[in-house]
């Protein structure tokens, strides 16, 4: 039997969610130096929106880290596939991602960057899926709270596939 489409969190909800985090962050951030890092590949959609709302300056700059390959769950290894080029060294960062369930990527790449010297580093997803948490980490900006299923849209692939949709989905049976 062919899997059908559900829709978790649509476009509308989305829009006006990364609008309220954008305003949030603006006021968190005003005067000071935040530089934005992205983590590739599924945080990017996340990020383009989000930053477009952030009205303070805004630095950004892009990671990639690799722990799911094409599987449904994460390896628990993560590896820092691309550094970021800025210098953070007491700047105030703000890393941003599609989703944290395990923890072991964000852990790793907060613990990568404080490593740097920023002046402060916080953390921003659209999606915390915290029943799935394998290490001590919580992100400071959630867009959504899910249950644990498996989600695709928004940034969140399946395969190679489905980044490109405009809103969250689970597969049904």
């Amino acid at each position: 039997m062919e899997k059908k489409p559900r829709i978790l969190i649509d476009s509308d909800q989305i829009a006006k969610r990364v609008k309220e985090l954008g305003k949030e962050i603006t006021e968190d951030y005003e005067g000071k130096e935040l530089v934005v890092i992205s983590l590739l590949r599924g945080g990017f959609i996340f990020s383009a929106d989000l930053v477009r709302e952030i009205k303070v300056p805004v630095n950004v700059d892009f990671m990639t880290t690799s722990s799911y390959g094409h599987s449904e769950v994460s390896s628990g290894i993560v590896e820092i596939v691309t550094d970021i080029r800025t210098s953070i060294k007491g700047k105030d960062v703000l890393i941003v991602d599609d989703i944290i369930d395990s923890g072991y990527t964000m852990k790793k790449v907060v613990d990568f960057i404080n490593m740097k010297g920023p002046k402060s580093t916080k953390v921003c997803v659209m999606l915390d899926k915290p029943s799935r948490r394998k290490v001590d980490i919580s992100p400071d900006y959630v867009g959504f709270t899910i249950p644990d299923v498996f989600i695709v849209g928004y940034g969140l692939n399946y395969g190679d596939y489905y980044r490109n949709v405009p809103y969250i989905f689970t597969f049904d049976d």
